[in-house]
């Protein structure tokens, strides 16, 4: 049978793990609807924007959208929240407040934005975007949600995963450590992720039942295009009385995006940051509610587009990393230009190294 042709760019889809979803139905921003019916799609921003879309169809789809719909902003013409050295000063007033005692890792990030040569979403579809890096850097977590009526249109070659779920047994993977090769991975990193590990841990435990949490995988070396990182894997058992509103309310934002603890890496997140992360940080992915199941992808190797101004959109994509008193301010801005290089040159239409 052949593939059927690609939704116009103008109409809502889902497209993840192979499956495309049609047909709206509804969306909302209630996450107890995550534990009713249906197959839905899920943008959670790091702020706390939440937004589901039940979808009537899913169906394996792997045809992707065509590519000549994505026509992606100029290389030169990318810009960033921070710059350099607004980057590296945050990063040694983090190590202050590390060496004050007010917490022991915070993940500092940045926006790079760059506008759309091209306004008709004809010319820039976000899910043909979607289908260049999974040619390009392929994902365990890719995928698209366009709803363009509701201001959601997120291409994600997301490798992290922030929440799975079979039944009541929930998962998280949390990546702390990245390098080019494995020999580039320091102490530092290992220690780095066995820290959020625990904050992980402990997060999953005010949803799960006690005694519950297990981590089954701890600093596995994951090779990814042009990189590696570290991942771990935490595991848990739902309570008999939680559902997603709860998960949620849990363990959002992602702990490896965040720092430990959490509240006080956040405080610092706020005063550093000068552009809200969106869906950067945040969580992309779909539940089927009618399956009890759910993949739900920290929004990281994510690029989200901005049309607040018909006539000039935008494109995001965020970089980040996680600062420890171990590190050296420049090795970590070297960082964010590592995650973000491969992803922006292919959506600048460039051929990445």
């Amino acid at each position: 049978m052949p593939a059927s042709p690609a939704p116009r760019p103008d109409q809502p889809l889902a497209r993840f793990a192979g499956r495309l979803a049609t047909g709206l139905r509804e969306v909302t921003h209630d996450p107890a609807v995550l534990d009713s019916s249906g197959w839905w799609a899920v943008a959670h921003d790091f702020e706390g924007r939440l937004t589901c879309a039940r979808f009537a169809e899913v169906h394996p789809d792997p045809t992707a959208t065509p590519a000549e719909r994505w026509h992606g902003p100029r290389p030169g013409d990318w810009r960033s929240s921070l710059d350099r050295a607004a980057y590296t000063a945050g990063v040694r007033r983090i190590r202050e407040h590390i060496a004050a005692g007010e917490v022991y890792q915070a993940n500092l990030c940045r926006v790079l934005s760059a506008p759309l040569p091209d306004p008709d979403p004809a010319r820039s579809d976000i899910d043909a975007l979607t289908g260049l890096l999974a040619l390009g850097n392929p994902a365990p977590y890719a995928g698209t949600i366009r709803l363009p009526e509701h201001g959601v249109e997120i291409a994600t070659a997301s490798p992290e995963l922030y929440l799975s779920r079979a039944g009541r047994t929930v998962a998280s993977g949390p990546i702390k450590g990245t390098g080019r090769t494995e020999q580039d991975l320091l102490e530092k990193d290992h220690a780095e992720n066995v820290m959020i590990v625990d904050l992980v841990r402990n997060d999953l435990g005010r949803a799960c039942a006690t005694g519950s949490i297990t981590v089954p995988d701890l600093c596995v070396v994951e090779k990814h295009p042009g990189l590696v990182h570290l991942v771990s894997t935490v595991e848990g058992e739902l309570r008999e009385d939680a559902g997603w509103p709860r998960l949620l309310a849990a363990t959002f934002p992602p702990g490896s995006v965040t720092g430990a603890p959490k509240h006080s890496a956040l405080q610092i997140i706020e005063a550093l940051e000068t552009a809200p992360r969106g869906p950067y940080c945040g969580a992309v992915g779909w539940v089927d509610a009618d399956r009890g199941r759910a993949e739900l992808a920290v929004g990281i190797r994510t690029f989200w587009i901005d049309r607040s101004d018909p006539a000039a959109p935008v494109l995001n994509f965020g970089t980040g990393a996680g600062i420890t008193w171990g590190s050296d301010p420049e090795r970590e801005w070297a960082e964010t230009e590592l995650k973000a290089a491969r992803l922006v040159a292919i959506a600048s239409g460039e051929q990445p190294e």
